[in-house]
């Protein structure tokens, strides 16, 4: 298969990316009184709810130990919509539309809350609200050149004005989506329209500790991440000495504490931004798989020396900086199963039991670097090829070549053996 194949099922989903910006909130006085009264709607929606949803504990066995699960019961929303926002009419101070978003929000609310209690992770006592912030919806604001003009009540507005701002040039010609006002804050969504077209080219990412090692269909290319791992092992000893201080200086240590770990979440972004851009310019108009991730599901399969090195990884944070940047080079982020990438054989599809730094198919005899091997699987996963135990009388695999890399820092030489992917539909005799 050639690598410039179109496919239609990699269309992007989303027609829109966007692009947020904040503005300092100079309007507090009427950003009060929106926000006082929404908070009224939305704890009155959450309270009406609150008392309509039905929790059911049940007993399940589990080889000797006996579980206690809850299943938690919502009130549908289509039935008690109509009911429900009548009641809120009844407390309402603000334009009607707002109740509708309260409806929606306080569902978002308790829906989140049910996953969440259900699997353990929540109690079972009634969400509380914090800081309540507002979304305004698009049939709530209007654009007149760069402001935004807010209803708060029938014929009462709000406006915020980005006119002089360090963004203003940035957004010209961009679409304002659906602001968000906090207290002391004002998020500006700006929408950008992708252009309709198909990836170009493939690439796969194998996150590790120290590397993350990518197949494009061609070679291998390893990036390495010691820097930013020796950063974040650096703040870890000063953030222990700063929080000894902090500990015994009261108000003074805590502002200083919280100095710093902005400081450092800073360094940390600033980072895996530039890292970013540099590998979207090497490869533009890409679909660009990686492996999603759960770093809880790991503490609890490894031992503590491991969990102290996975805490300082910081992957989901490098795949949500590349999904929100892919699309302004023309690329797109594809998340896939991690499950098995590492011990999987990608020629015949035997799985080991146990991998070493290097893997070994017992079957076939295929040999190749432990992460090399995962971030071939990956690519075979985000083109939908199966092995050949899913599918019996179809072939799909790689043909080992002879030593072939991209620029990163050398491994041995039998662990670097280079890879040709193979789509070759053939029945077996």
């Amino acid at each position: 298969m050639s690598k410039n194949l179109r496919i239609k099922s990699l269309q992007p989903e989303e027609e829109y990316i966007y692009l947020t910006y904040s503005l300092e909130n100079d309007k507090k006085e009427e950003s009060k009184i929106l926000l006082e009264n929404y908070r009224v709607l939305l704890q009155r929606a959450l309270d009406w709810l609150w008392d309509r949803t039905k929790m059911e504990r049940k007993e399940v066995k589990k080889s000797k130990k006996v579980l206690t699960k809850v299943k938690i019961t919502l009130p549908k929303k289509k039935q008690v919509y109509k009911v429900l926002r009548d009641e809120l009419e009844k407390v309402n101070k603000l334009a009607s539309h707002y109740v509708d978003k309260a409806i929606n929000d306080a569902y978002s609310i308790l829906e989140s809350w049910k996953r969440r209690a259900e699997k353990g992770q929540a109690s079972l006592s009634k969400p509380t609200l914090r800081k309540v912030y507002v979304r305004v919806k698009s049939t709530l604001r209007k654009v007149e050149g760069e402001e935004v003009r807010i209803t708060v009540r029938p014929y009462e507005y709000v406006t915020f004005s980005w006119s002089h701002t360090w963004f203003s040039r940035r957004v010209k010609g961009l679409e304002l989506g659906e602001p968000v006002i906090k207290e002391d804050k004002v998020y500006l969504p700006f929408r950008y329209r992708l252009p309709w077209f198909t990836p170009l080219d493939f690439l796969s990412i194998d996150s590790n500790l120290y590397t993350l090692d990518a197949y494009d269909g061609e070679k291998f290319v390893t990036f390495s991440m010691k820097e930013l791992y020796s950063m974040k092992y650096g703040m870890e000893l000063k953030r222990g000495r700063i929080q000894s201080f902090a500990s015994k200086h009261g108000r003074k240590g805590k502002e200083l504490l919280r100095k710093y770990s902005h400081r450092e979440k800073n360094r940390v972004l600033d980072y895996i931004h530039k890292f970013v851009n540099k590998l979207l310019e090497m490869y533009p108009l890409t679909l660009i798989a990686v492996e999603k991730l759960n770093k809880q599901e790991m503490f609890r399969d490894t031992s503590d020396k491991l969990s102290k090195k996975i805490s300082k990884t910081v992957w989901r944070s490098i795949h949500r900086v590349l999904k929100y940047k892919a699309p302004l080079y023309g690329s797109f982020l594809k998340e896939v199963n991690p499950r098995l990438t590492s011990k999987s054989c990608p020629r015949c599809g035997w799985v080991s039991r146990k991998v070493g730094r290097t893997f070994h198919c017992e079957r076939c005899g295929f040999t190749l670097d432990r992460q090399l091997n995962a971030s071939l699987n990956i690519y075979l996963k985000m083109c939908g090829f199966p092995h050949i135990r899913d599918i019996p009388r179809v072939w799909v695999g790689v043909i080992p070549l002879k030593g072939r890399r991209g620029n990163g820092f050398p491994r041995d030489s039998v662990e670097a053996q280079g890879l040709r992917i193979r789509y070759d539909f053939m029945k077996i005799q």
